[in-house]
């Protein structure tokens, strides 16, 4: 038994089936094809990584300056309290 109940002579058939209505070069040209689109794929996913990674971290930066600057109500009463 192959693959899903498929045997390996049936698998192979069906290849030169395919190999015979297409021919060599045509199946070379769908694979280099095939090829190039798997590669565009994967570059586009890295530079989708990438750009949310670098937006995560201006983000990140972002809050952090927003929360240095900012007072918390019981802070702002410690301090009158001490100045007094």
């Amino acid at each position: 038994m192959g693959i899903g109940g498929i045997s390996i002579w049936q698998l192979l058939i069906v290849l030169l089936i395919i190999v015979v209505l297409f021919g060599t070069k045509k199946l070379r040209s769908i694979g280099g094809d095939l090829g190039g689109a798997v590669k565009g794929f994967r570059s586009a996913v890295r530079d989708g990584e990438a750009e949310a990674e670098t937006t995560t971290k201006s983000n990140v930066e972002k809050i952090q300056q927003s929360d240095a600057n900012r007072v918390i109500d019981s802070e702002a009463a410690t301090h009158t309290k001490e100045k007094a």
